[in-house]
């Protein structure tokens, strides 16, 4: 894999949902699907408004979930609070790949009787590694991991080149397993559509 430098243009007035300037806003192809997987996003407060973010895409896409905020600077938000993250409707992993983080498989879920929450830190690796180790409510609930990654020649940013993979495409590999091959697709769409749309704006690639 080579990554390819690049360079970011921050849009002028984005889409406040999709975060593309407004001439390349796709928030008419997103779907809304429904699962019986809850998706808890918990976002870093420095995250929120970046264009390159696609955490907040999966959110958008998939109607049984929700985004929980954190950090300092997320003291004002609606969403800041932690507590009361977990269910009793649900069987909680926490989606993040550390020393005792057991492979994300079918044949690991058989185990379970209830649907899943999939819990998500979404910012930096720093960022995600301070939700696994400190976020008391998710002390005792299982880490899950994915062992594949997806290849791709381009990246939203360069951070992502390390693992190889953007928040969106780890949440669709992780949905394919839990739910079925077609939210997966769906939510993979969604971030090619992300992708395409971003590399027209910084004049990577030009529009078909």
């Amino acid at each position: 894999m080579h990554f390819i430098k690049q360079r970011k243009r921050i849009p002028k007035d984005p889409c406040r949902s999709c975060f593309m300037h407004k001439s390349l806003c796709f928030c008419d192809l997103i779907p809304a699907i429904e699962t019986k997987t809850k998706l808890t996003l918990i976002i870093h407060y420095k995250e929120i408004f970046k264009t390159t973010n696609t955490g907040r895409l999966a959110i958008k896409t998939l109607k049984n979930s929700e985004m929980r905020v954190r950090g300092a600077g997320a003291k004002d938000s609606e969403q800041d609070s932690l507590t009361n993250l977990l269910s009793s409707d649900y069987e909680s992993l926490l989606f993040f790949p550390n020393e005792n983080a057991v492979e994300l498989t079918k044949e690991f879920l058989t185990q379970y009787n209830k649907p899943i929450q999939l819990i998500v830190p979404d910012g930096t690796w720093k960022q995600a590694g301070k939700v696994n180790s400190r976020c008391k409510e998710l002390a005792n609930i299982p880490r899950v991991k994915l062992s594949i990654s997806s290849d791709p020649k381009f990246f939203l940013r360069q951070e992502s080149a390390e693992f190889k993979m953007s928040t969106l495409e780890a949440i669709a590999l992780a949905m394919g397993i839990i739910e079925d091959s077609t939210v997966k697709e769906s939510l993979m769409n969604v971030y090619k559509e992300k992708l395409n749309r971003t590399l027209i704006g910084r004049g990577l690639i030009k529009p078909e």
